[in-house]
């Protein structure tokens, strides 16, 4: 699995509906968090080695209604025990 964070930042008001959008209809989205910044959200997203990570964010994050703007970041090791993958 591909683990990878995305910061939304998201029309004014539509932080919560964003997230609960994300978190409800997005099947690889783990965990959303409100954060304070350039961005309103932040997104652990877990991926199948398979996928095209700039067709999933532009086609299924970058479409959510209220989005803005994203910011993908692309994790390589994690350090601590992670039980999803």
């Amino acid at each position: 699995m591909k683990t990878i964070f995305v910061m939304v930042k998201c029309e004014l008001g539509k932080a919560y509906s964003v997230a609960d959008e994300a978190v409800t209809n997005i099947e690889q989205v783990s965990e959303v968090y409100s954060t304070s910044g350039q961005y309103d959200l932040l997104m652990k997203l877990y991926l199948p080695e398979t996928a095209d990570i700039g067709h999933f964010v532009t086609e299924r994050l970058q479409t959510l209604p209220g989005v803005k703007d994203t910011f993908t970041i692309i994790a390589f090791k994690a350090f601590s025990e992670d039980a999803s993958v």
